[in-house]
């Protein structure tokens, strides 16, 4: 009998997109950002994805100092590989988002492969009173704001986090962003195995139909070849539907508070660990293993956790 596979699980565990008013859940401070990191590493998830927030009013934040604590803590307390964005947040300038990752040389790092409308302005509808100004600013200024991601950007950002031996999770939010993908891989400034996160069902990107994610998957199967490991990301009550879907056609799977406050239809879920748990036990009934941080490293290449600056 073939060995089953291994299927990778990462936990993107706050984000930039959901707000305090929306969960109270979400974690916001170093310690809860942490505490929620490790459970969900427990749970199982290979990799973390982290955002850091300003502790006083949960704003998105890429300073530094906000992710010292954190990620000193995860490192020590697991063996998760600890994935630090670079996306940040849409309004934030690409030096602004930029700044853990050079910071700390991860082993790795998020890249998001083109520039984009990102509409969270539709979350307004639903969210009526918030706690803090910065929160129905932020969902209204995403009306008018591109998210940049131009050719000098993501040159920028492969040429200087990956000289320190960081590599990335591309995060491709439409079929563009996969040619852009090979362009770079035909220039020798990505370079295989590409993490591929397909992400799905949010307003600016593909959508999340099953024949979006096929069309996802076929095309990059023809540009990337054998060359890439692919991932699904679907937004909000897409999560666990799309994730599964990917499963089952070959993917690896990614959940967590960035990307849905829900763990059923009108439940908002209590932790990033509960999210894990329910998507392991999904991919375990498909009789697919869970894989190891360390088996996560050797199928994407990574430098190992002794190699970063924190």
């Amino acid at each position: 009998m073939a060995a089953s596979r291994k299927v990778i699980i990462t936990c993107a565990v706050t984000g930039a997109i959901h707000t305090p008013t929306m969960s109270r859940y979400l974690p916001i401070t170093s310690e809860e950002i942490a505490q929620a990191s490790v459970e969900a590493a427990q749970a199982g998830a290979a990799i973390i994805h982290l955002h850091a927030r300003d502790p006083q009013d949960g704003r998105p934040t890429q300073d530094p100092a906000r992710f010292t604590d954190f990620l000193k803590h995860i490192k020590h307390t697991t063996n998760a590989v600890i994935n630090i964005t670079t996306g940040g947040n849409p309004q934030m300038t690409v030096e602004e988002r930029l700044q853990p990752v050079q910071t700390f040389a991860p082993e790795l790092a998020s890249l998001n492969m083109g520039s984009m409308n990102f509409g969270l302005y539709p979350m307004l509808e639903r969210h009526k009173e918030f706690k803090f100004s910065w929160e129905a600013e932020m969902l209204e200024k995403s009306r008018h704001t591109v998210f940049k991601n131009t050719f000098a950007d993501i040159e920028y950002i492969l040429t200087h986090c990956g000289a320190q031996g960081t590599r990335f999770e591309f995060e491709c939010y439409d079929i563009s962003h996969l040619y852009n993908l090979a362009h770079f891989a035909d220039r020798g400034l990505a370079k295989p195995p590409f993490l591929v996160q397909s992400v799905f069902g949010l307003l600016g990107g593909i959508g999340a139909h099953p024949e979006d994610l096929m069309h996802m998957k076929r095309t990059a199967d023809r540009l990337l070849g054998k060359d890439y490991q692919w991932s699904i990301l679907g937004a909000g009550r897409n999560q666990i539907p799309l994730a599964t879907m990917g499963a089952a056609q070959g993917s690896h799977v990614r959940v967590g508070l960035e990307d849905s406050l829900w763990i059923a239809p009108g439940q908002l879920a209590q932790s990033n660990a509960q999210q894990v748990q329910k998507i392991r036990g999904i991919l375990e009934g498909m009789s697919l293993e869970i894989a190891t941080p360390d088996e996560a490293r050797a199928l994407l290449g990574l430098k190992g956790p002794d190699q970063v600056n924190f």
